[in-house]
């Protein structure tokens, strides 16, 4: 899981780099196409082949699929809008809206102690954000909403989670959103500049298929409960890496809203476990 953490934190700071200069759709694109390298490498070793990709809830896949690459364009958006830390810790509010809306989507009982942890979350949200202040700019939207539809997405996974194997619903999701902002790059297109560019564009969709493919393991080889908190590593690396290569500080009340995030959506994996409610990993910016 910790290297899973970091070939995403190293996959973000690439989309960061491209999205300077190229549309967040190829940059997508790439990222999606490239990764079903990795993914069929993966699904041919599988013992059962092809057949581990048979399906019986094709719109399933379609809903997860159309949320999943919301979330990621959102996502990837909020790292060109925002210093690459800020961007991951306001990111951490998905297992927030994830626990708020499990309740209308999967008729869920949330609990006095979740609900409450909810509450002081979005709290750090709103510390992070500060509405009213300057910084409550589009990026902070952006990645909000970025959370939100991450929540969607993994609120499908969990529906799909009951019948499908974890290969059928990574590569379904991958070529969906291959086919999806593939239609769109007559529209939005530039042609990398140099090797350079190029090599990031394929290097970001290859690392993330493999992350993909650690994570997928990580989850087969323990318990959630053990497994999801490191996921929150991830906001060292983007701190650490913005800093060297940008020069991004994280300000007082990003740091210490997000603390607050982290510590909530640790109690809520808590309080789940406790209660022995099926475990939905908090999202890391980029993740399919």
């Amino acid at each position: 899981m910790l290297a899973t953490v970091f070939l995403f934190s190293v996959m973000n700071t690439m989309i960061k780099e491209l999205s300077a200069d190229y549309p967040i759709n190829q940059i997508v694109f790439f990222r999606s196409a490239f990764a079903l390298i990795p993914v069929g490498i993966a699904v041919a070793l599988n013992p059962v082949g092809l057949r581990d990709l048979r399906t019986a809830r094709p719109w399933g896949h379609l809903w997860r699929g159309l949320f999943g690459g919301m979330a990621m364009v959102l996502s990837f958006l909020s790292f060109a809008l925002l210093p690459l830390g800020e961007a991951v810790a306001l990111n951490f509010a998905a297992p927030l809206f994830l626990t708020a809306l499990s309740v209308p989507l999967l008729a869920e009982k949330v609990g006095v102690h979740r609900w409450s942890a909810v509450a002081v979350g979005f709290v750090g949200v709103l510390v992070m954000a500060r509405p009213g202040a300057d910084v409550l700019n589009l990026g902070a939207l952006v990645a909000l909403a970025a959370a939100f539809f991450q929540a969607l997405a993994m609120i499908m996974v969990r529906q799909l989670g009951r019948s499908e194997s974890p290969n059928a619903t990574v590569t379904y999701f991958t070529l969906l959103t291959t086919i999806l902002c593939g239609g769109t790059l007559p529209f939005w297109w530039r042609t990398p500049d140099n090797g350079h560019d190029l090599w990031l564009l394929i290097g970001c969709g290859l690392i993330g298929g493999v992350a993909q493919l650690l994570m997928t393991r990580a989850y087969m080889a323990a318990p959630a409960s053990v497994i999801a908190p490191f996921n929150y590593t991830s906001i060292l690396w983007a701190v650490l890496l913005g800093w060297l290569l940008w020069s991004e500080v994280p300000t007082t009340h990003v740091i210490a809203g997000a603390a607050v995030v982290v510590a909530s959506g640790l109690y809520i994996l808590y309080r789940e476990t406790v209660r022995r409610v099926p475990i939905t990993r908090p999202a890391i910016p980029g993740d399919d």
